[in-house]
């Protein structure tokens, strides 16, 4: 009984298990931005059901629904929407992907905090990302060139970026980082620095300003720190955070997803800096009886 109440986490890239060898391993792939979120779940939920055993790593959403599709992993975690090329795959391997949302994500574009520049639109930071706007001068900012940080192609968030505010391709000329935290830290250490992550990563950053976001030219600008703002969709890079299955959640899979939704759950995805699920997600995860 001892061996049965011990809890070991080891975190990002590695396993999270406790309890008896004979229980059914919920393996957990993919995105970058919910890892830690994923991570923090699935220790809270361990600790109550000391049976479970449930592995979390990450490698990027396309990795994680690479996974799905090919029977390697039993969730996976997505910041974007799964695209039809991967469905297509899916159903001829005989996967049925059924998306769950689990948080909600205001996108933050963060700058060295000793850059003058505090809020751009959002066709600014499509131009700047596609290398059309090169210069902090251009928007206001300093005559020094901008240097461009962001995720590699295997990364929902460089998808969802490149889909809803790039609505093109990316210079060539960006630094391609691992995840969120290596922008934190790429950003910090360069004075001409852009870049893009999560509001759970945004938030608990030092030596970056979060940038103000309008939709255009005369709108307010409006800061993914302003809750209320993000959720009443005035927020113009907000997004889900999803979860992808084989079919309907059941057993002790479901039983892991309940936990997140529930309001416990839910407070987790507050307290690692995201937002809870808007209602009209909840709606969606409703007719997989969740």
């Amino acid at each position: 009984m001892k061996m049965l109440s011990k809890l070991s986490l080891v975190v990002a890239g590695f396993t999270i298990f406790a309890g008896a060898a004979s229980a059914e391993m919920i393996q957990v792939k993919g995105s970058d931005t919910i890892i830690n979120l994923v991570q923090k779940e699935a220790e809270v939920y361990m600790q109550q059901n000391p049976g479970a055993k449930i592995s979390v790593t990450g490698g990027g959403s396309g990795t994680g629904i690479a996974a799905l599709i090919n029977r390697q992993c039993t969730i996976a975690d997505a910041s974007r929407a799964i695209n039809a090329k991967e469905v297509e795959m899916a159903t001829g391997n005989g996967v049925n992907p059924s998306r769950i949302v689990i948080a909600f994500d205001a996108l933050s574009i963060v700058v060295n905090s000793n850059n003058s520049v505090k809020q751009l639109t959002k066709k600014q930071v499509g131009a700047i990302y596609r290398g059309e706007i090169k210069n902090w001068s251009e928007v206001g900012g300093p005559d020094m060139p901008i240097n461009l940080y962001g995720r590699q192609s295997n990364s929902g968030t460089y998808g969802f970026l490149q889909e809803e505010v790039l609505k093109g391709n990316y210079s060539p000329k960006m630094n391609s980082m691992n995840g969120n935290s290596q922008i934190v830290e790429g950003v910090k250490a360069d004075p001409s620095a852009i870049g893009y992550i999560g509001i759970g990563y945004a938030k608990q950053a030092t030596g970056v300003t979060i940038l103000d976001i309008n939709m255009s030219d005369g709108q307010p600008a409006i800061s993914p720190v302003d809750k209320s703002a993000v959720m009443s969709g005035k927020y113009p890079i907000a997004r889900p955070l999803y979860q992808y299955v084989d079919g309907n959640p059941s057993g002790t899979v479901k039983a892991f997803i309940q936990f997140e939704l529930s309001p416990e759950g839910q407070k987790i995805v507050e307290d690692e800096g995201f937002y809870e699920i808007p209602a009209e997600y909840k709606e969606a995860n409703a007719k997989f009886g969740l």
